[in-house]
């Protein structure tokens, strides 16, 4: 079979180390029998090891030329109606796995639009247990970074809420076809107890993404544009904060806090 050419629209840089796949599908080990997603699986390097391992596995690619390469390359698949030539960020999850089970999804992920799937993905969080795979190192050291640390941005907190996230290991950029420009990194994520944020999940949400919106801020600064004109901010030790210093618990603390104040 022909391989398929990288697109730089698509932000395709395939990998070509099985090892690194190989590396990158036993993430999910632990999660054997429960049904997997893969995002962007391009020629299958991953997808081949995942169907080793014995996961039940339906792809999601919006390249057709991939789509038709992993047809050819994997008919059963195709046959049971597990390959889809679709847009994932527009794909309802709940579709593609009937019902209100768990399940995970895993990809290498394209740089591109990196952030946005693991938006995404948050929004299925009452079935996704796992979440795992590649991407762009600076995204993936972001997505674990711990309060107090620079790295640390509104999806390390909103993901952090329901998730704990662990970075893995580093992938060189010599690797792939083509080469990126930047090395990448693999993360896993595990659903955490939470079922309640103890606080205004809309609320929250609006409240992380203003504070990091003016990160050089003070808390105390950042947030006054979600209060009442003239709304006396009463003193308190988050409201001296900048927002990369709050854990997910002093978020939901800060929450409750405005929201009393609103």
């Amino acid at each position: 079979m022909q391989k398929v050419r990288p697109k730089k629209a698509l932000g395709q840089h395939f990998l070509t180390d099985l090892s690194v796949a190989q590396r990158i599908a036993s993430t999910l080990d632990e999660y054997k029998g429960l049904p997997v997603i893969e995002v962007g699986p391009g020629m299958g390097v991953l997808t081949q090891f995942l169907l080793e391992e014995g996961h039940d596995v339906t792809v999601a690619e919006i390249d057709s030329e991939s789509v038709g390469y992993l047809t050819a390359a994997y008919p059963e698949m195709a046959a049971g109606g597990r390959i889809l030539e679709c847009d994932f960020l527009r794909t309802d999850l709940n579709e593609v796995v009937p019902g209100n089970g768990p399940f995970c999804v895993i990809g290498n992920y394209p740089y591109n639009i990196s952030s946005q799937i693991f938006f995404h993905v948050l929004d299925y969080k009452d079935r996704i247990v796992c979440c795992s795979g590649m991407l762009q190192r600076e995204v993936a050291e972001r997505l674990a970074a711990k309060p107090g640390t620079k790295a640390r941005g509104i999806l390390s907190v909103l993901l952090q809420a329901w998730y704990d996230i662990e970075y893995l290991f580093t992938v060189s950029e010599n690797v792939f076809n083509p080469p990126p420009k930047v090395k990448s990194g693999v993360i896993k994520m595990v659903r955490n107890s939470v079922t309640d944020l103890g606080c205004d999940e809309r609320l929250f949400k609006t409240v992380v993404k203003t504070s990091f919106g003016q990160r050089r801020k003070t808390i105390r600064n950042s947030v006054k544009g979600l209060l009442p004109a003239g709304t006396t901010i009463p003193e308190n030790r988050l409201m001296g904060m900048r927002p990369e210093q709050l854990s997910v618990e002093e978020f939901v603390e800060l929450t409750n806090l405005i929201g009393s104040l609103r």
